[in-house]
């Protein structure tokens, strides 16, 4: 199941590595602004966020099989659609709202729920493993489709991610399975057989009944704030505005891509080291050393942007792609440990503040650009707000004995 996962979720990659391409192709043909661009963008990743914690609770309803095979299609449908647009409206119902609700029912709120079902030994190495299958499908499309963008447009990169999302959905309905039941196993590291649970009716109460629970708790707001800066200083930020940014400085953005492929192959060591480390060590430790490391690397990055590719810029790379995601791991072992059976729930929410905080960065990213001609003061912000983060993950408390988390 851990390998049906990865695999689905690599070929569900393909359209987070687009975005960043597209913002200079759509600014010349269409002669939108950045700023415009980047709202399309930032309405793809708050729906991305948003649609998480309604997913998980779908699955619960009914099944994983079949709510990961819809979004896929609608993640299809979104992609291909774009090719036909001309108008900026286009740009947001396509790409923004479809491909936005269908990678918001991929999201990590699925590797959250395979793992809490399949798993209950190994899940720090598994959820690891599994954040890893977005920076592999990353690593395997990037240099792809910015070769298309640079020599055949846009509109066949848009193509070949409907096509690779579409490709999967066999795949998902043959293999996947929404419980170990299913099979007749128990679940890993159990010797216990457990029964598949019946279906849970009222998906969206429940998971607004589950929000509403865990507001009232103090780690989930710290919790929440962090991965909002985790979300604005990566999919925001350095996916959405890496390779216009290095462009601005004279670099091809064959090379630009080429460096962001190198970040997800790092990321793959990174957070599968990540959820080793989630196994054996405290986790909101590895988070605050995780954000402090990030925002240093960030407050060098405007002085590393260059024509060329140099030594520095091939050490920052290094560096922050074994960062990239390492605060998946930690933060879903924190929510399991504060919320239990809804921490799935409680993870789609966590991670619906990861994409709002990727989203507006992604389109204050374009908006500082056109007013200033620079990304620089967006470096310099993010580095100040991965400090934030650090100092708010050790003021996560632990629970108390009579198993309540505490308030912070």
């Amino acid at each position: 199941m851990a390998a049906v996962a990865f695999v689905t979720i690599i070929g569900a990659a393909a359209f987070r590595s687009l975005p960043g391409l597209l913002i200079e192709p759509l600014h010349d043909e269409f002669h939108w602004s950045r700023g415009t661009i980047g709202a399309a963008v930032s309405v793809n990743l708050a729906l991305y966020g948003l649609t998480a914690p309604f997913a998980a609770a779908l699955m619960d309803r009914f099944g994983i099989r079949k709510v990961v095979a819809v979004a896929l299609t609608v993640i299809a449908v979104g992609s291909g659609l774009t090719v036909f647009m001309h108008s900026a409206w286009q740009l947001m119902l396509y790409w923004g709202l479809l491909v936005g609700l269908g990678s918001g029912s991929m999201a990590l709120a699925f590797a959250a729920t395979v793992t809490n079902r399949w798993f209950t030994e190994r899940r720090g190495l598994v959820t690891g493993v599994l954040t890893a299958a977005s920076s592999s499908g990353q690593l395997i499309f990037l240099p792809l489709l910015s070769w298309m963008v640079e020599s055949h447009g846009w509109r066949p990169a848009a193509v070949t991610v409907a096509l690779a999302a579409l490709a999967v959905v066999p795949f998902v309905w043959l293999l996947l399975r929404d419980h170990p039941a299913d099979v007749g196993l128990a679940p890993y590291g159990s010797t216990a057989y457990v029964p598949k649970p019946a279906p849970v009716t009222g998906a969206a109460r429940r998971t607004l009944t589950v929000l509403v629970k865990a507001a009232r708790t103090g780690p989930f707001w710290l919790l929440a704030g962090t991965f909002a800066i985790c979300g604005a200083s990566t999919n925001g930020l350095v996916q959405t505005h890496f390779v216009p940014a290095a462009h601005d400085h004279g670099m091809p953005v064959t090379a630009a891509a080429g460096l962001l492929a190198v970040v997800g192959v790092f990321d793959v060591v990174g957070t599968i080291f990540s959820g080793w480390l989630t196994d054996r060590f405290e986790s909101r430790r590895l988070l605050a050393t995780y954000y402090a490391l990030r925002g240093i690397s960030l407050l060098f990055l405007p002085m590393l942007l260059a024509p060329a590719v140099h030594p520095p810029m091939i050490f920052f790379i290094v560096f922050y792609g074994l960062d990239w995601v390492a605060t998946v791991p930690p933060t879903i072992a924190l929510c399991r440990h504060h919320y239990g059976e809804d921490s799935a729930i409680v993870f789609g929410w966590v991670l619906a503040s990861h994409q709002v905080g990727a989203a507006v960065i992604a389109f204050l990213g374009g908006v500082a650009r056109d007013v200033f001609g620079s990304y620089d003061v967006v470096w310099y912000a993010s580095g100040a707000m991965c400090a934030a983060a650090a100092l708010m993950a050790l003021v996560i408390r632990r629970r108390d004995p009579a198993g309540e988390p505490l308030a912070a």
